[in-house]
């Protein structure tokens, strides 16, 4: 566990630089870009780059922010930070999602929290709601905003599960996620998502490496 935790235990909101635990509008509201962003059938690292171009532009603090720039300069800015495959949809998808936080929840993710009476099942329900947010997405927000949303832990997805009983550790979330202290759930799970996509990309070097062959 503690080599785990030592080689993949950093949540990607940590890697961004985004203070979860802090709880803040603007925290909550970058967590979410993310998610959507890596809920895209794409590279969680790609998804990171796309995120940071963003951020640099100012437009990841508020829905607002967001919402003021055009489809044209989201659509360059996606591009030239490698997401290309997907960089007109999600433009699109970007301004929907920011309309209806600012329509819905004033701009502010955490009054869907409020909305679902800090009920783990509403909240993901309600985040499947904003454009671009399935199920993939509801759980990358929900794992990771577990950090600062007490009524989330343990959470952790089906991607998680699978990698624990591959390392042979409990499925079960309650059971491993007695197995570390409660700051260290997130860190916990994130190090399993990272173990889990790292099996799948060197399993695809290796069929490509055999097709090429």
């Amino acid at each position: 566990m503690g080599e785990l935790l030592a080689r993949h235990g950093r949540t990607f909101a940590d890697e961004l630089g985004v203070d979860v635990p802090a709880d803040t509008a603007e925290a909550m509201f970058e967590l979410l870009l993310f998610a959507l962003l890596a809920s895209a059938r794409i590279r969680t690292s790609v998804a990171v780059d796309a995120f940071r171009a963003l951020r640099e532009q100012g437009w990841t603090t508020t829905a607002a922010a967001m919402s003021e720039t055009s489809w044209a300069d989201r659509t360059r800015v996606l591009n030239q930070s490698g997401y290309a495959r997907y960089d007109e949809s999600t433009s699109r998808i970007l301004a929907d999602a920011c309309g209806y936080l600012l329509d819905t929840y004033d701009g502010d993710i955490r009054r869907l929290r409020d909305e679902a009476d800090h009920t783990p099942e509403r909240e993901r329900l309600l985040l499947q709601k904003i454009k671009g947010i399935g199920p993939v997405g509801a759980d990358i927000f929900l794992r990771e905003a577990q950090a600062a949303w007490d009524e989330l832990v343990p959470y952790a997805d089906q991607r998680a599960l699978q990698s624990a009983g591959d390392l042979g550790l409990p499925r079960d979330v309650r059971t491993l996620s007695a197995l570390v202290e409660r700051e260290d759930i997130p860190r916990l799970v994130a190090a399993l998502v990272r173990t889990r996509l790292e099996h799948d990309a060197e399993e695809v070097r290796r069929q490509a490496a055999s097709h090429g062959g």
